[in-house]
């Protein structure tokens, strides 16, 4: 098994900005396994803000290439185990990237779609979100006019978080989502949540610091709107923490090391009566292929990363109105250009 590194720059359609940055190029790392005429894609973005950068993932893959190279692939899930201890620390999104391209592996190798190799029915998927980022209000009213959708995430945490979802309201009937990204305080979160459900906001998205559990307790008890985690669920012992602290949780495949892991997280997360989101960073289809394999298990996504950016390096699924449509190739179905 032959690994290569790819290094891309993507560049966003629209500056990009959410409380903790703003960017218009999306460094990405594209890692490939070969074998034979079997090609397997993964992916990582690079991510400041979680200390994540290009040199850090290529130096992580390059120290265990000949651990790689020399495996047998039989199992993506024992593969991620016997990869797991030597990519583990800070957060893994070197082993996603190396996990998702396991998995196409694999499931090319195996003829099917990686979706169907896990048994799941794919008629009743949900449907992806679009995201909006912060901006003027006018700026915000244009990117989403530009994009007709059903359904939009939009970014706050300014000072005029309502006036801008009242503003937005006035252009479209489609639902909202509204993702915070820890800007709010208890009582700020109390008091949006009335006002945002008369907008006809369907959840909100990580209101407060990551660590606030106190303030999470009372949020969950009182919240006129459901509450879902982000930066407070990374990583698989993050599912049983959330449990009565938040309605809902998003799952990041970059964040929690890849497919392997994200799939017992949403079991559990169910088995506890949570509901589940898997979201997307701006990624090309390589990544957004890959949650696709997903949809069957999910309650809500959001990987509209292929809409957010210029991809000219990746093929994969396409997106109509909100719908994820299933490349025709097998595995997770991404390919490079």
């Amino acid at each position: 098994m032959q690994l290569i590194l790819h290094q891309f720059s993507l560049k966003l359609r629209h500056t990009f900005t959410i409380t903790h940055e703003s960017r218009d190029v999306q460094p990405t790392l594209i890692v490939e396994l070969r074998d034979g005429d079997f090609r397997g894609f993964g992916e990582a973005t690079e991510t400041p803000y979680y200390g994540v950068t290009m040199a850090k993932m290529m130096a992580q893959l390059e120290a265990i290439r000949p651990l790689i190279e020399n495996y047998d692939l039989q199992s993506p899930e024992q593969f991620w185990a016997d990869m797991h201890p030597h990519l583990k620390d800070d957060h893994p999104f070197a082993l996603c990237a190396l996990d998702i391209a396991a998995n196409d592996l694999w499931a090319k190798k195996q003829g099917q779609p990686l979706y169907k190799l896990w048994g799941l029915d794919a008629t009743k998927n949900p449907i992806t979100d679009y995201t909006i980022g912060i901006d003027t209000v006018e700026k915000m009213v244009e990117k989403m006019q530009e994009v007709p959708f059903p359904l939009y995430k939009i970014k706050l945490g300014t000072k005029d978080d309502i006036k801008i979802v009242q503003e937005l309201r006035k252009h479209t009937d489609a639902v909202f989502r509204v993702d915070a990204n820890t800007a709010w305080g208890v009582e700020e979160t109390l008091q949006n949540a009335i006002a945002l459900k008369e907008l006809g906001v369907e959840f909100i998205e990580q209101p407060m610091k990551a660590d606030n559990w106190e303030g999470m307790k009372r949020v969950f008890a009182e919240s006129v709107l459901p509450i879902m985690a982000d930066e407070s669920c990374i990583v698989e012992e993050d599912v049983a923490r959330c449990y009565g602290f938040f309605h809902i949780i998003n799952i990041k495949l970059m964040k929690c090391g890849g497919l392997t892991p994200a799939r017992r997280m949403i079991a559990n997360a169910h088995k506890l009566g949570l509901k589940v989101m898997v979201g997307c960073m701006t990624e090309s289809n390589v990544g957004c292929s890959a949650i696709a394999q997903l949809l069957p298990l999910l309650d809500f996504v959001d990987m509209d990363g292929i809409l957010l950016v210029d991809d000219q390096v990746s093929t994969g699924i396409t997106i109509d109105y909100g719908k994820v449509i299933y490349a025709e190739e097998n595995g997770t179905g991404a390919g490079l250009r």
